[in-house]
């Protein structure tokens, strides 16, 4: 590298002197940080490597420009390093002293113990000091010495781990073995949580194979409860020894101190390994599950249990294990175990048996469903259908029983629709499947105290539970059943139906009567029920009471549905041949309604049992006459058409004449439709009925005719043009442009008309 100049200040503005660095040592650095250093040596590019400012009479300190322009020799940060390293000087150590004299040898001591005490005394809570002093002694084979610093650092700080460790094994060293037996008894009475003291107490006692004392070091030290790995250490002690007896006493202390699953697997993995003892082994793992309790649902400790009785060949055991587990463990603490139960039936169960796994994994979603949302009553429904398709009756029944104890929260019955089932579900299944009648009874009652039958009920609980007493030969239960539900129910029509279905079959027509007059005089508006108590009393053959009961039912003033009612009263008198009677009746039908639907019915009816049709004609002649004066077009029409049906069946063809007369011209008209705020929504298309000599009500229906007439002549000229455009094949393009024209405006017209006619 070039040299470089370093200006030094002077006293008072100038510079003193100049500094040249030879090439071979490294320049400054530049400002840029960089691992690359360099110089320009004077005189090179940029204009002299320094320029010195003159310094005024008040400047303090010279101005200086460095060259930072590259040097043509580079050195790099490895370069410097490595000449850094050659140059560095070896370090300076004290000369290595020879002692000859036993006095130069005192003096050493002296000096030594000189300044380990001014260390001790600078700082007396220094422990390494202590303890470099001790073993300073100890080299020197100075003991008393050496036990006596111990003893002072002692003082200073007992609690301290490593000044007992040191201090004993420094008596161990030098076998002195009741000196280290003393200071391990004083280091675990002074500090018995340290389990350091214990391990190495118990090492050395069973090092020099004493035994006895290692086991009562032990003893001493399982007084204090310690950690589980102590508890293990005293074991594999008894163990080592052979004493079987004595390892499994501290076990059964382990696991009072620890009752861990931890701790009952390490004793079942003690008898079964280290023992060979199955029986035992076994007896571990059943008093594990019964002293944890709770604490016993573990995964593990079953995992365990069952991969041992499958070791030992116990299949069947080993099911029941993995069974038990799942029942009791919470689902999703059991993951492992339900993969594991099912690796075991897939290795050693049959087509049966991975069923069963599967089952168990489906009863695990359902009971996930069900723990989420108790009311969740689909995956109730869905739980029991898997538990009635492959559990038992007790299962069965337990899960009935854990589904209607979810009660709907609220007392309303639209909550209530799919719980109720639940219960007849419960009943159906007692009463089908286990037999047990009663237990159904028992379900029957139990479902209805519990619904609030002041809010709402249930018609089908009610109707279900008396058709159950009638099966099992309980016909007075089963009306005892029926009267509660019509006091709860007032009077439903649904009751009394269920209720006269089982009167009538077991052949009470006297309590069917009573029961007819009952629900008729709770609700004397329903037709149906007239109807039925009528057709019953027709099917006993009692005409008379049959036609009072109609009779009393048409004179009611207001009826649900009375077209049924007067519809069967003359189905009823037609079947009799009464047909005196049934024109009666259909005289005073008309009498209350005016509808096209009756006259129809009437004329119809004189037509099918008249053997002429004078009847029949003047009664749609009636008709026709009522309607138009009504004013009512629609029906007017309906009529006619029927009519027209009934002539063209007779087929009188003046007759047939006569009616096409009557029969109205159909047109589409258009009309404003009004919205409820009054504004316009539209236009709506409808047809309009013109029947005739309504024509002078009516002037534009000329107009409509010329507008057809009209359509039909331009229509056919159009057509005679295409013709002789067709025969006429030399004809210019210019004519048949025209033609084309002519046919498309021709085309077009009848169009526009169309839509004026129209409207």
């Amino acid at each position: 590298m070039g040299d470089m100049e370093e200006h030094v200040p002077g006293s008072r503005g100038g510079l003193l002197g100049v500094r040249q660095r030879s090439s071979d040592s490294f320049g400054g650095a530049s400002r840029g940080g960089g691992m690359m250093y360099s110089n320009v040596p004077p005189g090179g590019p940029g204009g002299g490597a320094v320029v010195s400012a003159r310094a005024g009479p008040r400047s303090g300190r010279s101005t200086k420009v460095k060259n930072k322009q590259p040097a043509p020799l580079q050195i790099t940060a490895e370069q410097i390093l490595r000449e850094a390293l050659e140059r560095q000087e070896s370090e300076i150590k004290p000369p290595r002293q020879r002692i000859t004299d036993p006095e130069e040898l005192e003096e050493y001591r002296l000096m030594k113990r000189k300044s380990y005490e001014d260390n001790i005394r600078r700082n007396r809570f220094l422990v390494t000091n202590w303890i470099k002093y001790a073993q300073w002694e100890e080299t020197q084979g100075e003991f008393e010495r050496a036990r006596s610093v111990f003893e002072r650092a002692l003082d200073e700080d007992y609690r301290n781990v490593t000044l007992w460790l040191k201090y004993a094994e420094m008596e161990m060293r030098n076998k002195n073995v009741n000196r280290a037996r003393n200071i391990w008894d004083r280091a675990v009475t002074l500090l018995p949580r340290v389990s350091q003291f214990w391990y190495k107490y118990t090492y050395m006692e069973d090092v020099l194979g004493n035994y006895a004392g290692a086991r009562q070091v032990f003893e001493r030290w399982m007084d204090w409860h310690p950690v589980e790995h102590a508890w293990m250490s005293f074991v594999k002690f008894e163990t080592r020894l052979g004493e079987k007896k004595r390892a499994r006493a501290v076990f059964e202390r382990f696991v009072a101190c620890h009752p861990s699953v931890k701790s009952w697997l390490k004793w079942a993995k003690f008898e079964e390994e280290e023992c060979g003892d199955v029986n035992a082994a076994r007896s571990v793992y059943t008093r594990a599950v019964e002293s944890l309790g709770d604490e016993a649902n573990d995964e593990k400790l079953f995992v365990a249990f069952a991969k041992f009785e499958e070791r030992c060949h116990e299949d069947d055991r080993a099911r029941a294990i993995y069974k038990y587990a799942l029942d009791h463990i919470e689902k999703p603490k059991a993951q492992d175990l339900y993969r594991m139960f099912v690796a075991f039936e897939k290795t050693h169960g049959d087509r049966v048996g991975i069923e069963d796994v599967i089952i168990s994994k489906r009863r695990f979603q359902y009971e996930e469903e069900v723990k989420l949302a108790p009311t969740n009553y689909d995956a109730w429904f869905d739980y029991l259908r898997l538990e009635e398709e492959y559990g038992n009756i007790e299962k069965i029944r337990e899960t009935y029983e854990r589904a209607i104890a979810a009660v709907p929260p609220a007392s309303e019955k639209r909550f209530w629709r799919r719980y109720i089932y639940l219960w007849i579900k419960y009943a159906i299944f007692e009463e089908l499947v286990a037999k047990d009648i009663p237990r159904t009874r028992e379900v029957y009652k139990a479902c209805i105290g519990l619904i609030p039958h002041k809010k709402f009920s249930f018609c089908k609980v009610w109707t279900m539970y008396a058709k159950f007493e009638v099966r099992h030969g309980g016909v007075d239960a089963a009306r005892s059943v029926f009267g509660q539900a019509l006091g709860v129910l007032h009077h439903s029509p649904k009751v009394y139906d269920h209720y006269l279905k089982m009167e009538l079959q077991l052949g009470e027509v006297e309590r069917c009567r009573k029961l007819y007059v009952g629900l008729l005089s709770a609700n004397p508006t329903n037709c149906k029920a007239w109807t039925e108590f009528a057709e019953m009393e027709k099917g006993l053959n009692e005409i008379e009471r049959a036609r009072g009961v109609l009779e009393l039912a048409v004179s009611q003033g207001v009826l649900d549905m009375p077209e049924l009612l007067w519809k069967h009263y003359i189905d009823f008198e037609i079947s009799l041949g009464e047909m005196d009677r049934v024109r009666s009746l259909y005289r005073r039908l008309l009498q209350r309604t005016k509808h096209v639907k009756v006259w129809i019915s009437f004329a119809q009816f004189e037509h099918s049992v008249a053997q002429s049709d004078d009847n029949s004609r003047a009664l749609y002649s009636e008709a026709h006459d009522f309607l138009k004066s009504e004013d009512m077009k629609d029906e007017r029409v309906m009529l006619l058409e029927s009519w027209l049906a009934v002539e063209k069946e007779i087929g009188d063809a003046q007759c047939i004449d006569k009616v096409q007369k009557m029969m109205p011209k159909r047109v589409k008209k258009r009309r404003l439709i009004k919205a409820d705020d009054g504004s316009d929504a539209g236009w709506e298309e409808y047809w309009h009925y013109i029947f005739p000599g309504e024509e002078a009500g009516a002037p534009n229906l000329k107009l409509l005719e010329r507008a057809h007439l009209w359509k039909r002549q331009r229509l056919a000229g159009c057509a005679v043009q295409v013709i002789n455009a067709q025969e006429s094949p030399a004809s210019t393009s210019t004519a048949a442009t025209t033609t084309t024209i002519d046919t498309t405006t021709s085309t077009t017209t009848p169009s526009s008309l169309q839509s004026k006619e129209d409207s």
